[in-house]
């Protein structure tokens, strides 16, 4: 390896939040918890939306699809880190932790592209409502949701091809509770300028273009509930979006802190608290988040829990 006498990686330690024992029950009991309300609260959501024929719009079409990115975002990080509190050494193979970090990476930027999406979907049907049904067709919409997923893959990819392209040779422990970009490019032993720019430059340019898209789309929105003479309707028109600017306020918020502001700003183990709300809570608070501020959902939610109870 490069002329060191030294052995090749095969296998990563996972340090995990804690080594405090008894911190590590209580904080297997609270994230086991928030694990099951994020896999019932995503999945009620989608199968609320499948099974509700008021909810077949396109707006709730991809909150579905943010409902599942959001099992598969957890899913690649949680379970693992619940095993790493309950063991004293947490070890994954190379292979192993390489498609952690590809599926993680790979829901994250779908999400990314997600939340894009819905916030044009809300210009579209406040500024053009007579237009919605041609500017948000079938075709339309499935488009969006293959490029929210394509662009997921893309990212992940370019970032997961330049791990795989590195040597790791000497330390194997990750100083997280998983297989982050950062913590593994810092076990690698020689440096290379391309595998720290361009997962950075690709990552950097989906937050950038993402964001614009939301941004331009609420400025567009602003202006058009502006232009509502009564207060009423404002207040009707505002209602549709906010819980999708709660979602993303909370998302990109913590993205930002992890992704964008220079690193020698905040510790590891501040990383790590921002990391566990980033991958961990979000997932759980977005199907509370639009169920609970929603009466579109609440009240499909009451009438399919009616006719279910006829049929009992």
């Amino acid at each position: 390896m490069s002329g060191n006498n030294c052995t090749a990686v095969t296998e990563f330690i996972i340090l995990g939040l804690t080594d405090d024992p008894t911190l590590r029950v209580i904080l297997f009991v609270i994230f086991l918890g928030v694990y099951a309300v994020t896999l019932i609260g995503n999945l009620s959501i989608i199968i609320l939306i499948r099974n509700s024929s008021q909810l077949h719009t396109p707006m709730y079409l991809f909150l579905s699809h943010l409902a599942f990115v959001d099992i598969g975002y957890s899913s690649s990080v949680t379970p693992i880190m619940l095993i790493n509190f309950l063991v004293d050494k947490t070890s994954m193979p190379l292979g192993g932790c390489m498609a952690q970090f590809c599926f993680a990476a790979t829901f994250g930027t779908a999400e990314c592209f997600l939340l894009a999406v819905m916030a044009y979907d809300r210009y579209v049907a406040i500024c053009s409502p007579l237009l919605y049904s041609t500017h948000m067709s079938t075709r339309v919409c499935t488009m969006l949701l293959i490029t929210s997923y394509l662009g997921g893959c893309v990212n992940s990819w370019i970032s997961t091809g330049c791990l795989l392209n590195l040597s790791f040779c000497g330390s194997n422990e990750i100083n997280h509770f998983f297989c982050d970009y950062s913590p593994l490019l810092k076990l690698c032993n020689y440096q290379d300028d391309l595998a720290e720019v361009l997962p950075a430059a690709s990552a950097g340019s989906i937050l950038i273009l993402t964001v614009l898209i939301i941004l331009i789309s609420y400025v567009y929105i602003l202006f058009s509930v502006l232009k509502i003479s009564s207060i009423d309707g404002r207040c009707k028109a505002l209602s549709t979006c906010t819980s999708h600017l709660t979602a993303v306020i909370l998302f990109y918020g913590t993205s930002t802190f992890i992704y964008v502001l220079p690193k020698s700003n905040y510790s590891t183990d501040e990383t790590k608290v921002v990391s566990v709300f980033y991958i961990v809570m979000i997932p759980m608070l977005n199907p509370l988040i639009y169920s609970l501020r929603n009466n579109e959902v609440k009240a499909a939610l009451k009438k399919l829990m009616s006719r279910e109870h006829l049929f009992l």
